[in-house]
C-alpha cells in the first residue's frame, strides 16, 4: 500500500471516530448516573384540581456510546405527588447524535440498544420521535398533533399541540 493510501485511510478513520461531537443538550463524559431534582405539575381525569404539584429526582444515565452518538436512559425516581393514585413514570430512552435527540421508540429496548450499539451509523429517525435539535428549527405534523422544536439562546424548546381538539399543548425546555 502506498504512503498516499495509508494517509487517506488514516484520515478516513480519524473522521469516522471523531464524527460524533457531543450534543450540547444531552451528553455525559462517562456512564455514571447524574441526578437532578424536578418540580412540575400533573393533571388528568382522576385529579380533581386543575393541576397538582409533582416532585421527583430525574436520573440520566448513558447506557451505550457509539461512534455516531450515545443512548441515554432517563428515569423519574422518588416521585412524590398528592394525587389519589400515585403515578408510575416509566423510563424513557433517547438517542443523542451531534444534531438530534430522538426517542428510542422500540418495543424491545434491550434488543434495540444492542443493535444500535453495533451499528456504524445512526438509523433513520421517524420525524415524530425527534425531541431535540442543536441548530435551526423543526416542524412536524402527524394526525392530531403538531410538533415544533426551536432554539432560543441556550434553550431547546419542544412544543407539541393538538391540532383538532382544542388548546392542549405540551411544552418542554432544555437548557445547555
Amino acid at each position: 500500500m502506498s504512503g498516499h493510501r495509508v494517509g487517506i485511510v488514516a484520515i478516513s478513520i480519524f473522521l469516522v471516530v471523531s464524527a460524533y461531537s457531543a450534543n450540547p443538550f444531552l451528553d455525559a463524559s462517562d456512564d455514571k448516573p447524574v441526578s437532578a431534582k424536578f418540580r412540575g405539575t400533573e393533571w388528568g381525569d382522576n385529579i380533581q384540581q386543575e393541576k397538582m404539584l409533582l416532585t421527583a429526582r430525574v436520573v440520566t444515565s448513558r447506557i451505550a456510546k457509539m461512534q455516531w452518538g450515545a443512548i441515554f436512559k432517563i428515569e423519574f425516581v422518588d416521585v412524590k405527588s398528592r394525587a389519589p393514585q400515585p403515578r408510575k413514570i416509566e423510563p424513557d430512552y433517547f438517542i443523542a447524535t451531534n444534531d438530534r435527540i430522538v426517542l428510542l421508540n422500540e418495543e424491545n429496548i434491550p434488543t434495540a440498544i444492542n443493535r444500535l450499539s453495533e451499528s456504524h451509523r445512526p438509523p433513520e429517525f421517524e420525524p415524530g420521535d425527534i425531541y431535540g435539535i442543536t441548530s435551526g428549527s423543526f416542524d412536524h405534523e402527524d394526525g392530531l398533533w403538531k410538533t415544533t422544536i426551536t432554539l432560543k439562546g441556550d434553550l431547546c424548546v419542544y412544543t407539541r399541540a393538538a391540532t383538532a381538539r382544542g388548546p392542549m399543548a405540551i411544552d418542554s425546555n432544555v437548557r445547555q
